[in-house]
């Protein structure tokens, strides 16, 4: 059993991302933390006070996991790309990717501009960052810019008639739209000098044009001039928040995985970072079985050669601490699989050699914690199937749990989802669309889908080629019932047991054998049998809803003359639902891309024609 108070303990004082955990594993909330000690300990202290979303999670946290970082900047980013990999649901989601800005550099125009971005380009153009704080990027910009004299403008042809603009009347554009065409080459060349200065700068190589900025600042002080010195000190702050290290983070980095070793006794663990497109998205433990006698050289290389066996699993990339034996071999398998160039790397500086210190650093932190974890993890793994055991009499490895979603006997589903070792194995869940049943017969609709489950494990389909030990139906006795009778008929041995709710539709009990046991009385097993309920419920539900909105499309939509593919899709993407196309008004319609009043005069009609 994971023990919170325990865990809490063992915290460290240190920046960080700390993930929230449910009672199956899953990640349903991602923070980050100025001190991981301070900040997680407060989820788990008085509860008053607080937001009824904090309430409601904490309810549900069942462990917790953690990343240390050097600075609270990388946290930040750390944090972002987490949520975006995991998208826990007491987070807060973005709609896309467009988080942090970078600055760019114009290489491929004539004259180069220096400007803030939000997206990244394969343009030749010189991209910088991301970066988090974006007050210090609109300084920065706006700075080098007018220190420098560049072009802020997006034109880039000029002719004889072109005026110079207030940059150039307030000295911050050195004016190239009025320059003499005899004189262009070297403006040109000072141009590009200011550009490659910008460059220099933004490259963390800022110390000479600091140094010149504190001085002017002095100067503008002790003349007097406090607005000016104002200025100044706010450029010298922004270069200071903008310069702050981000060894998580670097958009030149692009796909690498980091492969790390840990051993502690007869036990170890392979850690494995992954930075994608130049960020820190994540990081896996993988446990050795075997390490007795092997050393982190032979444990990597077994790593490396078992893990990467498909395409999408392996990067560009691979850092590991040391070079391992057949190493160049390894890379050219990598490589055919791959089919594009893979290399393995031993960092010995730059950008790579921080990546490597940071994966080490927070390895050595995950060390301390790993074992703990797996034993906790064994520990609830240990208790659910010992107390399932005690209801069931024999000890339960996977189960399949199966439910059935209509509204009024339409559209109706089935769903089955899988759970092994108390983890959801998704890759085995399974949808049904009702076939030979009219109307909300449950019943008749659950021997449906166990007949067609079964079915295709008789006739050898891989696809459902494992049977479960125990097979959990939410409902009662009639559920039960359905199943049993399909089971008894295909000749199948697997128990059958039903979940059960009470009047407010939670988990009450579990039926087994004609006997209802109350789940209050095993506490462990509650919360896993409670998760496989919802989990099986919210999936036949999803789905319902998905064939639902499907078909209303479909048979409204399709029946209208004139109305075709494009023309549906077009009205769907605008309005949303039918019953918000049925509700437009003639004009509105005909004003959609791809419309005409022809089009919208023939939907109305077809609407009024239906109520009549």
């Amino acid at each position: 059993m994971f023990d919170i108070q325990e865990n809490l303990k063992k915290l460290p004082d240190r920046p960080g991302v700390y993930m929230h955990k449910d009672s199956l594993g899953e990640v349903i909330y991602v923070g980050k933390a100025v001190s991981l000690k301070n900040r997680v300990r407060q989820y788990f202290q008085s509860s008053r006070n607080r937001e009824l979303k904090v309430r409601s999670m904490v309810k549900n946290i069942s462990e917790f996991e953690y990343i240390v970082t050097d600075t609270e900047m990388e946290a930040l980013i750390l944090e972002c790309n987490l949520i975006k990999k995991y998208k826990p649901k007491y987070n807060i989601l973005l709609r896309d990717d467009k988080t942090y800005p970078y600055i760019k550099v114009t290489m491929k125009e004539e004259w180069p501009r220096v400007l803030k971005t939000r997206t990244v380009k394969h343009d030749g153009s010189k991209y910088f960052g991301p970066y988090t704080d974006v007050s210090a990027v609109n300084n920065i910009v706006d700075f080098l810019n007018g220190f420098l004299k560049l072009k802020g403008c997006s034109q880039k042809q000029f002719s004889t008639s072109s005026r110079p603009c207030l940059n150039y009347h307030i000295g911050r554009c050195a004016g190239l739209c009025s320059i003499d065409k005899g004189s262009e080459e070297d403006i040109r060349e000072e141009y590009l000098k200011s550009v490659s200065v910008a460059i220099e700068f933004l490259s963390g190589r800022s110390r000479k044009i600091a140094e010149q900025l504190t001085q002017e600042m002095r100067t503008a002080a002790e003349e007097l001039r406090f607005e000016d010195a104002a200025y100044l000190r706010n450029q010298i702050h922004a270069m200071e928040a903008l310069g702050e290290k981000q060894s998580v983070v670097k958009q030149e980095a692009g796909d690498i995985d980091v492969v790390i070793c840990l051993k502690r006794g007869d036990r170890g663990h392979i850690v494995l970072f992954f930075v994608r497109d130049g960020k820190l998205v994540g990081r896996e433990s993988f446990r050795l079985d075997t390490v007795v006698g092997i050393n982190d050289n032979e444990a990597v290389r077994e790593f490396i050669t078992q893990y990467y066996y498909s395409p999408e699993r392996i990067p560009g990339e691979i850092l590991i601490e040391e070079h391992i034996d057949d190493e160049e071999l390894i890379g050219r398998r990598l490589t055919d699989i791959k089919q594009k160039k893979v290399m393995l790397q031993v960092p010995k500086r730059g950008h790579k050699k921080a990546l490597l210190e940071l994966a080490i650093k927070d390895s050595l932190v995950l060390s301390k914690s790993i074992d703990d974890r797996e034993a906790s993890k064994k520990e609830r793994i240990d208790s659910i199937n010992k107390q399932l055991e005690e209801i069931i009499g024999h000890q339960i490895n996977r189960i399949e749990a199966y439910d059935i979603s209509n509204i009024n006997g339409v559209d109706s589903v089935g769903a089955m989802v899988v759970f092994e070792n108390t983890a959801a194995i998704k890759n085995d869940f399974r949808k049904f669309k009702i076939r030979t049943v009219e109307g909300a017969d449950d019943f008749a609709s659950m021997q449906e889908v166990i007949y067609r489950r079964f079915k295709r494990f008789l006739d050898g389909d891989k696809a459902f080629s494992k049977l479960p030990d125990i097979i959990f139906m939410d409902g009662g006795k009639p559920q039960i019932t359905a199943a049993e009778q399909v089971l008894a008929a295909m000749k199948l041995d697997i128990p059958v047991a039903g979940m059960v709710k009470d009047d407010n539709h939670r988990t009450r009990g579990l039926i087994w054998k004609e006997k209802e046991y109350k789940l209050s009385e095993y506490p462990i097993l509650f919360k896993y049998v409670t998760a496989i309920q919802d989990k099986v419920h919210e999936f036949a539900i999803d789905y319902h809803t998905g064939i639902r909105n499907k078909s209303l499309e479909k048979s409204i939509l399709d029946d209208i003359k004139g109305i075709g593919k494009a023309r549906k899709k077009s009205l769907i993407r605008e309005f949303g639902s039918i019953e918000a196309i049925k509700a437009a008004s003639e004009a509105e319609l005909a004003g959609i891309p791809g419309m005409n009043v022809k089009a919208a005069r023939a939907i109305k009609e077809f609407f009024v024609e239906r109520e009549t």
